[in-house]
């Protein structure tokens, strides 16, 4: 049986392909940028109570409407995306940096140590992920701090598969094999052969953490695990929301949960399309 080949992509269609990825990632780092640049100017709104206008409806002065103290539910939401955003990249920079030393390790300590590696990644991958998540964040002390640890330490092991697997690849070539008889330290090959091949991975991997890192920050949060429930973080205003369901004050739910959906869809745009721009094969998906 004959498989039939791709159609072959040709340099219009290439290029109308990177065209719209860069517009896409561009459109998501506006958002991002605008959610960062706005929320400074909302904190004191977002704090601000009027009993006058208590669980007043979406209007002109209010789009996302007003809570039970009358705050500025658009305000609050604002401020609460950043402080996810904040934690989202704390959190993934730090879980890329474990599955870098663990998959750079898997590739030049030999076999044991990749071995190692692989039995923690699938330990890791084998345990229920929103149990740990609430294990390690109740044992870190709750808060900010342990929302951080909790989401850090839970977040590597699919990107240090990843990593391991390239790194694994890189270690085995003829070149590497070369610069080794050569007497070249680990630390160098790591330098001038590894650090290249894995930066892309690492680039695309580590963005791709971020939707869920927020998420899950915003999972803990809504469970009462999470900041503090006088700040505006966004699974905070859901897990108010829900005592209010029963008023009719749907908004308080439904829109700052569509705007924190909005968000995590739009890093993850921006990781999907770098992985496309980066990775050649991409362009015959």
């Amino acid at each position: 049986m004959t498989v039939p080949a791709s159609p072959p992509v040709t340099g219009l269609q290439g290029g109308s392909r990177r065209r719209r990825a860069l517009v896409s990632v561009a459109l998501g780092i506006a958002l991002v940028l605008a959610i960062l640049v706005a929320a400074p100017f909302l904190t004191e709104a977002a704090e601000v109570t009027d009993l006058t206008a208590r669980r007043q409806p979406p209007s002109l002065d209010h789009p996302f409407g007003t809570d039970r103290l009358g705050r500025d539910v658009l305000a609050r939401t604002v401020v609460g995306l950043r402080l996810s955003l904040a934690i989202g990249t704390a959190a993934a920079v730090i879980s890329a940096l474990i599955a870098t030393v663990l998959g750079a390790a898997a590739g030049l300590f030999g076999r044991w140590v990749d071995t190692v590696t692989g039995w923690l990644i699938d330990l890791f991958l084998a345990l229920p992920h929103l149990v740990l998540l609430i294990l390690i964040a109740v044992a870190a002390g709750r808060g900010a701090r342990g929302v951080l640890i909790a989401v850090a330490l839970t977040h590597w092991p699919s990107l240090a598969r990843v990593l391991r697997a390239e790194a694994r690849r890189v270690v085995a070539a003829d070149y590497v094999a070369v610069a080794q008889r050569l007497g070249r330290s680990r630390g160098a090959i790591a330098r001038q052969h590894l650090g290249r091949h894995l930066a892309p991975q690492l680039l695309v991997g580590t963005i791709l953490l971020f939707p869920h890192a927020i998420l899950h920050e915003a999972a803990l949060s809504f469970l009462g695990l999470g900041l503090p429930p006088h700040a505006p973080a966004v699974g905070i205003l859901l897990a108010d929301a829900m005592r209010e369901l029963s008023a009719g004050t749907w908004w308080l739910a439904l829109l700052p949960g569509l705007a924190l959906l909005v968000v995590v869809k739009a890093v993850d745009t921006i990781g999907q399309q770098l992985r496309a721009l980066t990775d050649p094969w991409s362009v015959h998906a």
